[in-house]
């Protein structure tokens, strides 16, 4: 990820807490949808994509119940982009993380609810000072189920106002996910003390932790 300095989040952070405050009544419970997907002794995958995948990954790789998070493009018209390729903003790959986990664990429903917490989703192409289509907001379901949880959690914070603008996420079909290079994976925890970590993703990270404590591998 080039090194950016992405400025003031107050904005960000002001939506972030209000998110929190009601999360917890979106949340409580699991709705049918939620329980069709959930009830299998398998795994699930969903792929989201909300801005620079180094800062997903670093959120998602710590909630109880996920068992994989990988880096990669999703979304775009090029067979097995390059970094660089996807950087330029040509290929229609956004950055995206691709979760892994338990539903018997952590349900679709809460991954989501935690997504739309570490990410604005009311700016279009953007994240920051992160600006091109390779950094919108999108969900990429593999089922009419994960479709349906999308567009009900994307309804219930809409209703809330937790956001003051309108919500851009783009919801699409999965077609195919592409791991980036080796050296993108787990860069937060190899590459913590780098300044665009400290500055970006440490910040996102610590308000993810204290919000979300009880939904920690380590608590």
């Amino acid at each position: 990820m080039k090194y950016t300095n992405h400025g003031s989040r107050k904005g960000h952070q002001r939506s972030m807490l209000k998110f929190v405050a009601v999360i917890a009544g979106i949340l409580v419970g699991t709705n049918c949808m939620s329980q069709a997907i959930s009830h299998s002794e398998g795994k699930e995958t969903i792929t989201v994509g909300g801005g620079c995948f180094w800062c997903t990954e670093a959120v998602f790789e710590q909630l109880k119940g996920v068992e994989k998070v990988e880096s990669g493009y999703s979304g775009g018209t090029v067979v097995a982009p390059t970094y660089e390729q996807v950087s330029e903003g040509d290929t229609g790959h956004a950055e995206v993380s691709q979760i892994t986990f338990d539903p018997k664990v952590i349900s679709l429903k809460d991954i989501l609810g935690v997504f739309f917490t570490v990410h604005d989703p009311t700016t279009l192409n953007r994240q920051g000072n992160d600006v091109g289509t390779q950094y919108r907001s999108v969900i990429f379901y593999r089922n009419d189920d994960q479709k349906a949880v999308a567009k009900q959690v994307i309804k219930e914070i809409s209703d809330a106002k937790i956001w003051n603008g309108r919500i851009v996420t783009e919801l699409s079909p999965f077609k195919a996910f592409y791991k980036a290079e080796d050296y993108h994976q787990e860069y937060f925890r190899l590459h913590g003390s780098q300044p665009y970590c400290q500055m970006v993703i440490a910040p996102k990270v610590a308000k993810f932790r204290d919000h979300f404590r009880d939904k920690l591998k380590d608590n």
